[in-house]
Protein backbone atom coordinates (compact mmCIF):
# COMPACT_ATOMS: atom_id res chain seq x y z
CA UNK A 1 0.00 0.00 0.00
CA UNK A 2 1.46 3.33 -1.07
CA UNK A 3 2.02 5.66 1.88
CA UNK A 4 2.63 9.38 2.30
CA UNK A 5 4.95 10.60 5.05
CA UNK A 6 4.22 13.95 6.66
CA UNK A 7 6.07 15.80 9.38
CA UNK A 8 3.80 16.96 12.19
CA UNK A 9 4.19 20.52 10.90
CA UNK A 10 3.10 19.39 7.43
CA UNK A 11 0.18 17.39 8.82
CA UNK A 12 -1.06 20.39 10.79
CA UNK A 13 -0.60 22.71 7.80
CA UNK A 14 -2.60 20.36 5.57
CA UNK A 15 -5.44 20.10 8.08
CA UNK A 16 -5.46 23.85 8.74
CA UNK A 17 -5.47 24.65 5.00
CA UNK A 18 -8.39 22.29 4.39
CA UNK A 19 -10.40 23.76 7.26
CA UNK A 20 -9.74 27.39 6.37
CA UNK A 21 -10.38 26.64 2.72
CA UNK A 22 -13.81 25.30 3.60
CA UNK A 23 -14.81 28.32 5.67
CA UNK A 24 -13.81 27.61 9.24
CA UNK A 25 -12.67 30.63 11.22
CA UNK A 26 -9.03 30.84 12.26
CA UNK A 27 -9.85 29.98 15.88
CA UNK A 28 -11.89 26.89 14.98
CA UNK A 29 -9.48 25.79 12.24
CA UNK A 30 -6.52 25.99 14.62
CA UNK A 31 -8.28 24.01 17.36
CA UNK A 32 -9.54 21.28 15.02
CA UNK A 33 -6.29 21.01 13.04
CA UNK A 34 -4.31 20.63 16.27
CA UNK A 35 -6.67 17.92 17.48
CA UNK A 36 -6.62 15.74 14.35
CA UNK A 37 -2.85 16.17 14.01
CA UNK A 38 -2.36 15.05 17.60
CA UNK A 39 -4.68 12.10 17.05
CA UNK A 40 -2.56 10.98 14.10
CA UNK A 41 0.63 11.67 16.06
CA UNK A 42 -0.54 9.49 18.93
CA UNK A 43 -1.35 6.50 16.72
CA UNK A 44 -5.10 7.03 16.98
CA UNK A 45 -5.91 6.87 13.26
CA UNK A 46 -9.66 6.70 13.92
CA UNK A 47 -9.42 10.24 15.35
CA UNK A 48 -6.59 11.51 13.19
CA UNK A 49 -6.37 13.17 9.77
CA UNK A 50 -9.03 10.83 8.40
CA UNK A 51 -11.54 12.77 10.48
CA UNK A 52 -11.18 15.76 8.14
CA UNK A 53 -13.45 13.99 5.66
CA UNK A 54 -16.35 13.86 8.11
CA UNK A 55 -15.61 17.31 9.49
CA UNK A 56 -15.90 18.98 6.09
CA UNK A 57 -18.88 16.82 5.13
CA UNK A 58 -20.68 17.88 8.32
CA UNK A 59 -20.03 21.54 7.47
CA UNK A 60 -21.21 21.14 3.88
CA UNK A 61 -24.41 19.53 5.09
CA UNK A 62 -25.10 22.50 7.35
CA UNK A 63 -24.72 20.54 10.57
CA UNK A 64 -21.93 22.53 12.24
CA UNK A 65 -21.11 26.22 12.59
CA UNK A 66 -17.68 27.14 11.22
CA UNK A 67 -17.25 30.41 13.07
CA UNK A 68 -19.54 30.94 16.08
CA UNK A 69 -17.74 32.04 19.24
CA UNK A 70 -18.39 29.94 22.36
CA UNK A 71 -20.03 31.58 25.36
CA UNK A 72 -18.50 30.71 28.74
CA UNK A 73 -20.68 31.12 31.83
CA UNK A 74 -19.70 30.92 35.50
CA UNK A 75 -22.90 29.33 36.82
CA UNK A 76 -21.92 28.08 40.30
CA UNK A 77 -18.86 27.84 42.58
CA UNK A 78 -17.83 24.52 41.03
CA UNK A 79 -19.61 24.59 37.65
CA UNK A 80 -18.65 26.11 34.31
CA UNK A 81 -20.92 26.04 31.29
CA UNK A 82 -19.73 26.52 27.73
CA UNK A 83 -22.27 27.04 24.96
CA UNK A 84 -20.56 25.95 21.74
CA UNK A 85 -23.43 27.36 19.69
CA UNK A 86 -23.52 24.47 17.23
CA UNK A 87 -19.78 24.48 16.55
CA UNK A 88 -17.28 21.75 17.28
CA UNK A 89 -16.54 21.25 20.98
CA UNK A 90 -12.82 21.95 20.80
CA UNK A 91 -12.76 25.75 20.89
CA UNK A 92 -15.39 25.84 23.67
CA UNK A 93 -13.25 23.45 25.71
CA UNK A 94 -10.12 25.48 25.06
CA UNK A 95 -11.79 28.71 26.17
CA UNK A 96 -13.41 27.19 29.28
CA UNK A 97 -10.38 25.21 30.47
CA UNK A 98 -8.69 27.95 32.55
CA UNK A 99 -11.86 28.64 34.55
CA UNK A 100 -12.46 24.91 35.08
CA UNK A 101 -8.95 24.49 36.51
CA UNK A 102 -9.32 27.59 38.70
CA UNK A 103 -12.57 26.27 40.18
CA UNK A 104 -11.13 22.79 40.73
CA UNK A 105 -8.22 24.24 42.68
CA UNK A 106 -10.54 26.41 44.75
CA UNK A 107 -13.28 23.86 45.50
CA UNK A 108 -11.35 20.60 45.13
CA UNK A 109 -13.73 19.46 42.41
CA UNK A 110 -15.35 21.22 39.46
CA UNK A 111 -17.38 20.38 36.39
CA UNK A 112 -17.50 21.75 32.87
CA UNK A 113 -20.64 21.23 30.82
CA UNK A 114 -20.21 21.91 27.11
CA UNK A 115 -23.58 22.34 25.44
CA UNK A 116 -24.75 22.47 21.84
CA UNK A 117 -21.50 21.12 20.47
CA UNK A 118 -20.69 18.87 17.54
CA UNK A 119 -18.29 16.18 18.73
CA UNK A 120 -15.85 13.96 16.85
CA UNK A 121 -12.64 14.06 18.86
CA UNK A 122 -10.97 11.56 21.17
CA UNK A 123 -11.59 12.40 24.82
CA UNK A 124 -8.00 11.78 25.91
CA UNK A 125 -7.25 15.19 24.41
CA UNK A 126 -9.66 16.76 26.92
CA UNK A 127 -8.29 15.06 30.04
CA UNK A 128 -4.57 15.32 29.27
CA UNK A 129 -4.36 19.12 29.79
CA UNK A 130 -5.92 18.63 33.22
CA UNK A 131 -3.46 15.91 34.22
CA UNK A 132 -0.62 18.14 33.03
CA UNK A 133 -1.89 20.68 35.58
CA UNK A 134 -1.79 18.08 38.35
CA UNK A 135 -5.53 17.37 38.34
CA UNK A 136 -7.48 14.12 38.11
CA UNK A 137 -10.00 14.21 35.26
CA UNK A 138 -13.01 12.39 33.88
CA UNK A 139 -14.78 13.19 30.60
CA UNK A 140 -17.69 11.67 28.74
CA UNK A 141 -20.09 12.42 25.88
CA UNK A 142 -22.92 10.66 24.00
CA UNK A 143 -22.92 10.48 20.19
CA UNK A 144 -25.47 9.35 17.59
CA UNK A 145 -27.63 6.28 18.32
CA UNK A 146 -25.48 3.60 16.69
CA UNK A 147 -25.26 1.01 19.48
CA UNK A 148 -27.84 -1.53 20.61
CA UNK A 149 -28.33 -2.07 24.36
CA UNK A 150 -27.48 -5.52 25.72
CA UNK A 151 -30.32 -7.85 24.79
CA UNK A 152 -31.60 -5.50 22.08
CA UNK A 153 -31.11 -5.31 18.34
CA UNK A 154 -31.84 -1.66 17.50
CA UNK A 155 -29.49 1.32 17.89
CA UNK A 156 -30.24 3.39 20.99
CA UNK A 157 -26.94 4.41 22.63
CA UNK A 158 -24.00 6.22 21.17
CA UNK A 159 -20.46 4.87 21.33
CA UNK A 160 -20.46 6.92 24.56
CA UNK A 161 -16.76 7.13 25.44
CA UNK A 162 -15.36 7.59 28.93
CA UNK A 163 -11.89 9.03 29.51
CA UNK A 164 -10.05 9.16 32.84
CA UNK A 165 -6.74 10.81 33.63
CA UNK A 166 -4.41 10.66 36.65
CA UNK A 167 -1.37 12.96 36.99
CA UNK A 168 2.04 11.39 37.55
CA UNK A 169 4.38 14.33 38.00
CA UNK A 170 7.29 14.06 35.57
CA UNK A 171 5.98 10.76 34.10
CA UNK A 172 3.36 10.52 31.36
CA UNK A 173 -0.10 10.57 32.96
CA UNK A 174 -2.23 7.47 33.41
CA UNK A 175 -5.01 8.00 30.85
CA UNK A 176 -7.56 5.67 29.37
CA UNK A 177 -10.09 6.65 26.73
CA UNK A 178 -12.54 3.93 25.81
CA UNK A 179 -15.81 3.67 23.99
CA UNK A 180 -18.53 1.80 25.83
CA UNK A 181 -19.18 0.13 22.48
CA UNK A 182 -17.00 -2.85 21.59
CA UNK A 183 -15.07 -0.57 19.22
CA UNK A 184 -15.03 3.06 18.19
CA UNK A 185 -17.25 3.72 15.18
CA UNK A 186 -14.26 5.22 13.42
CA UNK A 187 -12.49 1.85 13.66
CA UNK A 188 -15.39 0.16 11.89
CA UNK A 189 -15.43 2.88 9.25
CA UNK A 190 -11.69 2.43 8.68
CA UNK A 191 -12.23 -1.32 8.23
CA UNK A 192 -15.04 -0.59 5.77
CA UNK A 193 -12.82 1.83 3.87
CA UNK A 194 -10.06 -0.79 3.65
CA UNK A 195 -12.47 -3.61 2.72
CA UNK A 196 -11.48 -5.59 5.82
CA UNK A 197 -13.65 -7.74 8.09
CA UNK A 198 -14.01 -6.58 11.69
CA UNK A 199 -13.52 -8.86 14.72
CA UNK A 200 -16.48 -10.86 15.98
CA UNK A 201 -18.56 -9.16 18.65
CA UNK A 202 -18.33 -5.64 17.25
CA UNK A 203 -21.82 -5.51 15.80
CA UNK A 204 -24.90 -6.99 14.23
CA UNK A 205 -26.64 -6.53 10.91
CA UNK A 206 -30.05 -4.94 10.35
CA UNK A 207 -31.69 -8.30 11.10
CA UNK A 208 -30.00 -8.53 14.49
CA UNK A 209 -27.58 -11.25 13.36
CA UNK A 210 -23.91 -11.27 14.34
CA UNK A 211 -21.60 -10.23 11.50
CA UNK A 212 -18.00 -9.28 10.79
CA UNK A 213 -18.97 -7.22 7.72
CA UNK A 214 -18.18 -3.58 8.51
CA UNK A 215 -20.81 -2.15 6.16
CA UNK A 216 -23.48 -4.48 7.56
CA UNK A 217 -22.71 -3.21 11.06
CA UNK A 218 -22.82 0.42 9.91
CA UNK A 219 -26.25 -0.35 8.44
CA UNK A 220 -27.30 -2.37 11.50
CA UNK A 221 -26.06 -1.77 15.05
CA UNK A 222 -22.85 -1.78 17.02
CA UNK A 223 -22.61 -3.69 20.30
CA UNK A 224 -21.46 -2.62 23.74
CA UNK A 225 -18.34 -4.15 25.28
CA UNK A 226 -18.89 -6.63 28.07
CA UNK A 227 -22.57 -7.18 27.38
CA UNK A 228 -24.83 -5.74 30.08
CA UNK A 229 -21.87 -4.08 31.88
CA UNK A 230 -20.95 -1.93 28.91
CA UNK A 231 -24.64 -1.31 28.31
CA UNK A 232 -25.11 0.05 31.82
CA UNK A 233 -22.10 2.35 31.43
CA UNK A 234 -23.44 3.56 28.08
CA UNK A 235 -26.74 4.45 29.75
CA UNK A 236 -24.84 6.29 32.49
CA UNK A 237 -23.07 8.40 29.87
CA UNK A 238 -26.40 9.21 28.21
CA UNK A 239 -27.70 10.55 31.53
CA UNK A 240 -24.57 12.40 32.74
CA UNK A 241 -23.83 14.22 29.49
CA UNK A 242 -27.44 14.41 28.33
CA UNK A 243 -30.33 15.25 30.69
CA UNK A 244 -28.05 16.22 33.61
CA UNK A 245 -26.55 19.10 31.63
CA UNK A 246 -29.69 19.84 29.61
CA UNK A 247 -28.49 18.34 26.36
CA UNK A 248 -29.36 15.58 23.91
CA UNK A 249 -29.26 11.83 24.23
CA UNK A 250 -27.77 9.86 21.36
CA UNK A 251 -31.22 9.04 19.97
CA UNK A 252 -32.15 12.72 20.06
CA UNK A 253 -28.88 13.62 18.33
CA UNK A 254 -29.57 11.18 15.51
CA UNK A 255 -33.13 12.50 15.15
CA UNK A 256 -31.78 16.06 15.00
CA UNK A 257 -29.39 14.99 12.24
CA UNK A 258 -32.45 13.84 10.26
CA UNK A 259 -30.48 11.66 7.88
CA UNK A 260 -27.92 14.29 6.87
CA UNK A 261 -25.01 12.11 7.99
CA UNK A 262 -23.36 14.79 10.12
CA UNK A 263 -21.26 14.21 13.21
CA UNK A 264 -22.95 13.86 16.63
CA UNK A 265 -24.54 16.92 18.23
CA UNK A 266 -25.11 17.32 21.97
CA UNK A 267 -23.12 17.83 25.14
CA UNK A 268 -19.97 16.83 26.98
CA UNK A 269 -19.31 16.65 30.72
CA UNK A 270 -15.82 17.03 32.14
CA UNK A 271 -14.92 16.68 35.83
CA UNK A 272 -11.68 17.93 37.38
CA UNK A 273 -10.49 16.96 40.88
CA UNK A 274 -7.55 18.46 42.74
CA UNK A 275 -5.62 15.91 44.85
CA UNK A 276 -4.04 18.66 46.93
CA UNK A 277 -7.46 19.92 48.05
CA UNK A 278 -8.57 16.39 48.93
CA UNK A 279 -5.35 15.44 50.71
CA UNK A 280 -3.63 18.61 51.89
CA UNK A 281 -0.14 17.98 53.26
CA UNK A 282 -0.56 14.23 52.68
CA UNK A 283 -0.97 14.60 48.90
CA UNK A 284 2.57 13.50 48.04
CA UNK A 285 2.28 10.41 50.23
CA UNK A 286 -0.92 9.20 48.62
CA UNK A 287 0.16 10.04 45.07
CA UNK A 288 3.23 7.89 45.75
CA UNK A 289 0.89 5.03 46.73
CA UNK A 290 -0.68 5.36 43.29
CA UNK A 291 2.75 4.86 41.74
CA UNK A 292 3.01 1.59 43.67
CA UNK A 293 -0.22 0.48 41.99
CA UNK A 294 1.13 1.32 38.53
CA UNK A 295 4.40 -0.48 39.26
CA UNK A 296 2.47 -3.52 40.40
CA UNK A 297 0.64 -3.60 37.10
CA UNK A 298 3.81 -3.30 35.06
CA UNK A 299 5.71 -5.89 37.10
CA UNK A 300 3.11 -8.45 36.00
CA UNK A 301 3.70 -7.56 32.36
CA UNK A 302 0.61 -5.40 32.05
CA UNK A 303 0.74 -2.34 29.83
CA UNK A 304 -0.52 0.88 31.35
CA UNK A 305 -3.26 2.57 29.32
CA UNK A 306 -1.76 5.28 27.14
CA UNK A 307 1.73 3.73 26.90
CA UNK A 308 1.30 2.88 23.23
CA UNK A 309 0.06 6.39 22.56
CA UNK A 310 3.14 7.94 24.18
CA UNK A 311 5.44 5.68 22.19
CA UNK A 312 3.65 6.66 18.98
CA UNK A 313 3.98 10.31 19.98
CA UNK A 314 7.71 10.00 20.50
CA UNK A 315 8.14 8.25 17.16
CA UNK A 316 5.97 10.78 15.30
CA UNK A 317 7.81 13.73 16.82
CA UNK A 318 10.96 12.23 15.34
CA UNK A 319 9.80 10.64 12.08
CA UNK A 320 6.44 12.25 11.30
CA UNK A 321 3.30 10.27 10.46
CA UNK A 322 2.27 8.06 7.56
CA UNK A 323 -1.15 7.96 5.92
CA UNK A 324 -2.25 6.06 2.86
CA UNK A 325 -1.92 7.78 -0.50
CA UNK A 326 -5.67 7.34 -1.03
CA UNK A 327 -6.45 9.17 2.21
CA UNK A 328 -3.98 11.94 1.34
CA UNK A 329 -5.67 12.25 -2.05
CA UNK A 330 -9.15 12.40 -0.51
CA UNK A 331 -8.08 15.04 2.03
CA UNK A 332 -6.38 17.11 -0.67
CA UNK A 333 -9.54 16.91 -2.78
CA UNK A 334 -11.40 18.79 -0.04
CA UNK A 335 -9.59 21.92 -1.23
CA UNK A 336 -11.21 21.76 -4.67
Amino acid sequence: MEMVNLSLTEAYALAHKVLRGNGFSEAHAAAVAKNVTHGERDGCASHGLWRLLGIVETLRKGKVSPDVEPVITDTAPAIVKADAGGAFSLLAFERALPLLMEKARHCGIAALAINRCVHFSALFADVEPLTEAGLVALATTPSHAWVAPAGGTQPLFGTNPIAFGWPRGDKPPFIFDMATSAAARGEIQLHQRAGKAVPEGWGIDSNGQATTDAQAILDGAMLTFGGHKGSALAAMVELLAGPLIGDMTSAESLAWDNGAGGLPYGGELILALDPTRFLGDDAATHLARAETLFSGMQQQGARLPGERRYHSRERANRDGVEITHSLFRDISALLK
